[in-house]
């Protein structure tokens, strides 16, 4: 009787250890939630309501004057839609209670010295807990350095130079959630190295973010792709308004395509420029796939298009298939700029910065705290569920690890009635467009 008594216990013991790990095998991994998302039918990006009371506060730094003024408008808005459904959802539960998320934008004007300013009035002013940005690399890196000096969550957002959190710009505070110059490169290239071009022109813009992405793919190239030429390679002024010296010899260079990584408003006037000079060579880029630009050179012209990114509407997943139609629904109510087509769709950007803003702020729940320690003791290592897939969070350099996606443009399509858009994406596998670890890093070596 002992003995069946000491076997019953036994067994009873094995069950609970055999059920505790069936639990933790199929416990829910965090993610985008369709089920729980807000009545969004109220949202105003041109009239977001200033929450009162216990807030979760978030610097948001970009260009909102000067040359570059259309890249703080584009992205404030994902910051704005996924704070606007939280807040409706009662907060994020921070400390102990729910917490409302409050916004507070800082301008770059596009200059270093003003980047610097703007991040510190935000951090010893306003006390923000976490600040996020900045479109252009070289001025994120000044307001990184700031969250480091402060100590203070940087959500790198939508800056991509793999120089951000190489071995010498690393800190703990830093994570991105965005693509970077070596996965659209490797992403890239691993997509041409299917298809039968092989005369490539590099064209970027002439700071650490062009010079990164154009290696980036050259780099890819030599990986997976055994025959190829880059025929030309040329790099031109940040918000250059004449392309036509650097056009005119790419006409002359025999190139198959046009690789660039020039983001607003670079890349829609290469594109409008290389359409007016009778340039019909796919462009294949990460930020030219504006409306505006792919509709100045008509629906057919902009069928060589070819955008790779983290995000595209046409991922083939319940939730972003939902997405879409919310995004869609809501923006028929907008006023400008948002009335524009180019916000009718949430396109890769759009997609990509909402993405990242909602695993920023399910960590910091998770974390239950801004406490900087918290929140990277969480983040380090974490999965989550996207709009469109599975991410992670690398633990020793910060750096998301997720599939790619690229796609050339169709016209006619369901997206646009003027002008070429997303077509069927093609999958890279995370493998392929991995961001590389970052060498001289000791935290990656360990």
């Amino acid at each position: 009787m002992k003995h069946s008594k000491i076997t019953l216990a036994l067994l009873f013991s094995f069950m609970l250890v055999i059920g505790g790990i069936a639990s933790t095998a199929t416990a829910a991994v965090p993610g985008f939630d369709l089920s729980k998302m807000s009545d969004m039918s109220d949202f105003n990006p041109n009239d977001e309501i200033e929450p009162k009371g216990d807030v979760v506060k978030i610097g948001y730094v970009n260009h909102f004057s000067g040359p570059g003024a259309g890249n703080g408008e584009v992205h404030i808005i994902q910051l704005n839609w996924v704070a606007h459904d939280l807040n409706k959802r009662g907060g994020i539960m921070v400390d102990g209670k729910k917490k409302l998320i409050r916004v507070l934008k800082g301008d770059v004007k596009g200059q270093p010295s003003v980047a610097k300013k703007a991040a510190e009035k935000l951090c010893l002013e306003d006390n923000v807990d976490i600040l996020s940005g900045v479109s252009g690399s070289h001025l994120a890196l000044v307001v990184s350095t700031v969250a480091k000096k402060y100590k203070r969550i940087m959500h790198l957002e939508c800056a991509v130079a793999d120089s951000l959190l190489d071995a010498k710009n690393f800190h703990r505070y830093a994570f991105r959630t965005c693509i970077t110059t070596s996965m659209f490169g490797k992403a890239m290239a691993y997509y041409y190295a299917q298809r039968p071009e092989k005369k490539f022109y590099i064209l970027c813009q002439d700071y650490m973010y062009g010079h990164d992405i154009a290696n980036a793919f050259k780099s890819g190239l030599k990986a997976y792709k055994k025959d190829y030429e880059i025929v030309g390679e040329a790099y031109h002024p940040l918000f250059l308004k004449d392309f036509a010296p650097y056009l005119t010899k790419v006409q002359g260079a025999g190139a198959e395509v046009i690789y660039t990584g020039d983001w607003l408003p670079d890349g829609m006037n290469m594109v409008v420029q290389a359409n007016s000079l009778g340039i019909k060579l796919p462009i294949a880029n990460l930020y030219a796939d504006t409306y505006e630009g792919l509709k100045a050179i008509g629906g057919e012209a902009g069928r060589t298009m070819v955008n790779g990114n983290a995000h595209m509407i046409t991922v083939d997943t319940p939730e972003n298939k939902a997405f879409n139609k919310m995004w869609n629904d809501q923006y028929k109510k907008w006023g400008k700029p948002y009335n524009s087509p180019m916000y009718k769709w949430p396109f890769s950007i759009l997609g990509e910065c909402v993405n990242g803003f909602y695993w920023l702020f399910d960590v910091v729940e998770r974390a239950g705290s801004t406490d900087p320690e918290k929140i990277i003791k969480t983040w380090e290592g974490d999965e989550y569920k996207s709009i469109t897939g599975m991410v992670k969070m690398r633990a020793c350099d910060h750096q998301i690890i997720r599939d790619c996606y690229v796609s050339q443009f169709e016209y006619p399509n369901p997206w646009f009635d003027d002008a070429a858009s997303y077509g069927k994406p093609f999958i890279v596998p995370a493998k392929y467009c991995e961001q590389p670890l970052p060498e001289g890093l000791d935290r990656c070596k360990e």
